[in-house]
C-alpha cells in the first residue's frame, strides 16, 4: 500500500500511531427499549498503527527494488475462515500485487487444528518461500516452523504471537493484552463501574486469547464489576450463542458480556435481543464482523475493538519476501524502529468502534477496498 496507505491514515486517522491514544468522543447511542438503562460515552479510536506501517512498508519496497522476487511464493495460514480474515486475504493479495509476486492464502473451515498443520505440509509440498501463520496452537505448530526454517523458509507469526523458541522471525499484529485493556475500559464505562461480567471465547489457551482476557480483567481492577464466567465455546460460533443465552438465563445479574472472538459479539448480540436485554446487559466485543457492526449501529454492541488484519496480510507479504530475498538480520534492522517495546511485536495497531465512529471507520474500510 505504500504511499496510499498513508493518505489514507492522513484523511480517515489523523496518522497517529496505535501508542498515542488519540481519538474522538463518541455518543454510544445504547438501545433503550425494555427498561434499558441511559445512554454511556464511550470513547471511540480508529488510529491504529496506520502511519509508522506505511513508512516500514516504503521502506521494505526500497530495500526490494531492483531484487529478483520471480521465484517468490508465499502462504498466508490463518487461524479459521470467517469474516474477520477477508480484510486479512484482501490485504495479503494486495502485498503480493504490489510486488508483482505469488501467492496462496488458506484458512481451515472449522478452525481445527488438524486442519492447519495438513494445510502448511501441502503447501509446503507446492514449494511455498515464505510463511505467514495465525496458529492454532503454539506448541504444535513448533515442529512445522523448526522443517520450514530448516528448509530456508521463513515464517512469519500473525494475529497469535508464538513463543521465541518455536522459532518465527517476528510477530506482526495486535498487541493482544492492549486489545484486552482497551475492551475492559469500554466495559467499565458501559457499566458505570460496577455489574457481573461474562467472557465468551474461542479457547481459553490460544495465546492471543489469554493475552486479551488478562487485560481485560487488569482493567477492571479497582471496580466493581466481577468476571463470573469465562466460557469456551471451541470455535463455534453456535456453541457461542448457547453460552451466551445459557449464562444470561441462569444469572440474572449478568450486565455485561465480553466477546473475545469475532462471532462471540453477533453471538451475545443475539442472545441479548432474544431475551429482551438491549441495553440493560451491556456488550464489548472484539473485531469488525459485519453482524457486530450492525449491532452497534442498532446499540446492542456498545463498542468493539477492532484489529488491521489488513495490515497484517499486506506488510506480512513486504516481511516475508524481505527475510527471503534480503535475510533475516537485514530485515529486522529495517523493522526494529518500529517495534514496541517488547522488541518482538511490530504492532498493526488497536482500535475501538462505537455507534459515534462507525461511519469513518466503514470509509476507511472502503478506501481498502474491503467495505
Amino acid at each position: 500500500m505504500g504511499v496510499a496507505a498513508v493518505a489514507v491514515a492522513v484523511v480517515v486517522s489523523a496518522a497517529a500511531c496505535s501508542k498515542s491514544g488519540a481519538g474522538s468522543p463518541s455518543s454510544d447511542a445504547g438501545n433503550t427499549s425494555g427498561g434499558g438503562s441511559p445512554a454511556v460515552s464511550i470513547q471511540g479510536d480508529i488510529t491504529f498503527n496506520d502511519a509508522n506501517l506505511a513508512k516500514l512498508d516504503a521502506a521494505l519496497k526500497s530495500a526490494l527494488a531492483g531484487k529478483d522476487l520471480s521465484k517468490l511464493h508465499e502462504a498466508m495460514v490463518v487461524n479459521v475462515a470467517v469474516d474477520y480474515w477477508n480484510a486479512g486475504k484482501t490485504g495479503f493479495n494486495k502485498g503480493l500485487s504490489d510486488l508483482g509476486i505469488k501467492g496462496i492464502y488458506q484458512a481451515p473451515a472449522n478452525g481445527r487444528l488438524d486442519q492447519q498443520l495438513s494445510i502448511i505440509q501441502t503447501l509446503r509440498g507446492q514449494g511455498i518461500t515464505g510463511l505467514s501463520v495465525s496458529a492454532i496452537d503454539p506448541t504444535a505448530i513448533k515442529s512445522p516452523i523448526a522443517s520450514a526454517n530448516g528448509a530456508g523458509i521463513p515464517v512469519l507469526a500473525i494475529d497469535s504471537p508464538l513463543p521465541k523458541e518455536d522459532g518465527a522471525a517476528l510477530y506482526l499484529g495486535t498487541p493482544n493484552y492492549q486489545a484486552g485493556q482497551k475492551a475492559g475500559e469500554a466495559m467499565k464505562q458501559a457499566l458505570g463501574g460496577k455489574g457481573q461480567v461474562v467472557v465468551l471465547v474461542g479457547s481459553l489457551t490460544t495465546s492471543n486469547a489469554v493475552e486479551r482476557i488478562q487485560g481485560f480483567e487488569d482493567a477492571l481492577k479497582g471496580t466493581d464489576i466481577k468476571v463470573v464466567q469465562k466460557l469456551s465455546d471451541g470455535m463455534d460460533a453456535s456453541k457461542a450463542l448457547t453460552n451466551a443465552q445459557t449464562a444470561i438465563q441462569t444469572n440474572p445479574n449478568i450486565n455485561g458480556l465480553y466477546g473475545v472472538y469475532s462471532y462471540d459479539g453477533p453471538s451475545a448480540g443475539q442472545a441479548v435481543q432474544a431475551a429482551g436485554k438491549s441495553g440493560r446487559v451491556k456488550i464489548i466485543s472484539d473485531d469488525s464482523d459485519p453482524q457486530t457492526l450492525k449491532f452497534i449501529q442498532s446499540g446492542v454492541i456498545q463498542a468493539t475493538v477492532v484489529q488491521e488484519p489488513y495490515q497484517q496480510g499486506y506488510t506480512g507479504a513486504y516481511l516475508l519476501a524481505a527475510f527471503k530475498v534480503l535475510g533475516k538480520d537485514a530485515t529486522l534492522n529495517l523493522v526494529k524502529p518500529y517495534l514496541e517495546s517488547d522488541g518482538t511485536t511490530l504492532s498493526s495497531g488497536v482500535g475501538l468502534v462505537t455507534g459515534g465512529n462507525l461511519s469513518d471507520y466503514q470509509a476507511k474500510l472502503k478506501a481498502l477496498g474491503i467495505g
